[in-house]
């Protein structure tokens, strides 16, 4: 005899869950407060992702490939300058949407700090990039120049997690592009 079909759209139960991570962070945010939200049983819960860690490795997997996909993106426009612009921009316009909650997942979420280092490895390795081709100055030290990108990455979400308006989160970038390394 075949089980019940599930009554609940799993992706978007998982939408859900993610935004409740991101909002709340893992510690604060119960069984209960995800099923609220969810609008899903405890037992619904546990037959359709596990436990709470397996949830939030699902949740922060979708949040993760989401941004390593405009991350890739951007990373892969013709200068540095447009690809560290885009990837700033795309950062503080979806930090102060108001369609989800403030700051950015992956950079105020601590369990996420494997997830955040090759983010950074992999802007490093672009920098490294326009180092080889002469793009950039050669002195420039790719590793400090992208913990210098991912420390504006958040700073810009601890500024969004404040309230600063899409406009004040765009100003900081403009500061930011000041420091990108001469040709």
């Amino acid at each position: 005899m075949a089980g019940r079909p599930r009554a609940f759209d799993r992706d978007q139960a998982l939408l859900i869950a993610m935004e409740r991570f991101w909002r709340d962070g893992y510690e604060a945010t119960t069984i209960s407060a995800l099923t609220s939200a969810m609008g899903i049983t405890p037992p619904s819960l546990y037959a359709a992702f596990g436990d709470k860690d397996r949830l939030f490795a699902a949740a922060s997997a979708l949040y993760v490939d989401g941004i390593t996909a405009q991350v890739e993106k951007a990373l892969a426009l013709p200068t540095l300058r447009e690809a560290i612009t885009e990837m700033l921009v795309l950062t503080a316009a979806a930090q102060s949407d108001d369609g989800s909650p403030a700051g950015c997942f992956l950079a105020t979420e601590p369990r996420l700090a494997r997830e955040r280092a090759a983010l950074r490895e992999r802007v490093a390795s672009r920098i490294a990039r326009a180092v080889r081709d002469g793009e950039v100055a050669p002195d420039t030290d790719p590793e400090q120049f992208a913990a210098y990108v991912m420390a504006v990455h958040t700073g810009l979400s601890s500024r969004a997690r404040d309230g600063a308006t899409t406009d004040e989160l765009m100003a900081i970038v403009q500061v930011a592009l000041g420091a990108l390394p001469p040709a």
